[in-house]
Formats: C-alpha cells, sequence, structure tokens
C-alpha cells in the first residue's frame, strides 16, 4: 500500500475524483493538497446557483447535511464515486483525505498532478473554483 499525494491545483474536480477513487479502491491511501484550488467546468451563475439549491434543500435538524469547506466538498465529491455503502467502499473512502494548503508533513515530499485533468482540457474557460463556491456556500475561509 503505498500513498499519492496528489496537488489539485488548476485540475477539474470531476477527473481528481474518479483517479482518486480508483487508486482508494485498488488500496492506496490518496491525499489531495491545495483542494481549493480545484476547479468545477461551467458558467460561474449557473454552478453558484445549483450548490445553492442544494445547500437550501431540507431543514437542517434532519439534512441533508452540505459541506461548505473546500477540502470536505470535494472529498463527497469524491464519496460519490464510491460505492461507499458497502465494507469496501467504505474503507476505501477513509483512505481518502483532502487537505488545504499544504501541510508540513507533505512539503518536500513527490507530489502528483494528473495529466488529463487540467483545467486547460475544458471546452470553454468557464469554471470556478472551490475557495469561490465555498466563500459563496457561506464558508469563513480566507
Amino acid at each position: 500500500m503505498s500513498t499519492i499525494i496528489i496537488d489539485a491545483t488548476d485540475l477539474i474536480v470531476g477527473r481528481i475524483g474518479t483517479f482518486a477513487a480508483k487508486q482508494a479502491l485498488l488500496g492506496n491511501e490518496v491525499k489531495i493538497i491545495n483542494s481549493e484550488k480545484a476547479v468545477i467546468g461551467g458558467k460561474r451563475e449557473v454552478v453558484l446557483a445549483d450548490y445553492q439549491r442544494k445547500r437550501s434543500m431540507g431543514i437542517p435538524a434532519k439534512g441533508p447535511f452540505f459541506h461548505r469547506m473546500p477540502d470536505r466538498l470535494l472529498r463527497r465529491i469524491i464519496r460519490g464515486m464510491l460505492p461507499y455503502k458497502k465494507p469496501r467502499g467504505r474503507e476505501a473512502y477513509e483512505r481518502i483525505m483532502c487537505y488545504l494548503g499544504i501541510p508540513e508533513e507533505f512539503v518536500g515530499k513527490d507530489v502528483v498532478t494528473i495529466e488529463g485533468a487540467n483545467v486547460s482540457k475544458l471546452p470553454s474557460l468557464k469554471y470556478v473554483d472551490l475557495k469561490t463556491l465555498s466563500k459563496t456556500l457561506g464558508a469563513k475561509i480566507e
């Protein structure tokens, strides 16, 4: 079992998620740094409205509960790509961790960037980074 450190700077969220989910199912630990710099493709207004709608569903006491911080948001997106209701998927989900910025323990270590996941692969230049999305949802982030 090895540890894969992914730098999410200017990478598409869905493509990070598929790669991370596959590696976690294979038994590797996946650590994603700079998760606030990952991007979601689409018009800014449409993406923000969609997440605002998801956030406002339900009631605070019963849920559904929706994360606002970018690292938690990215981890939740990856959870949707795993069979998390089965033991194999739950174990894989526990092997995935997302971080804001670069923690001290990962400074100077080998970092992987996913070639096919760069923002330049989007058909248009319309995208929103997770930091902007989180601020819109009400996260207290700088």
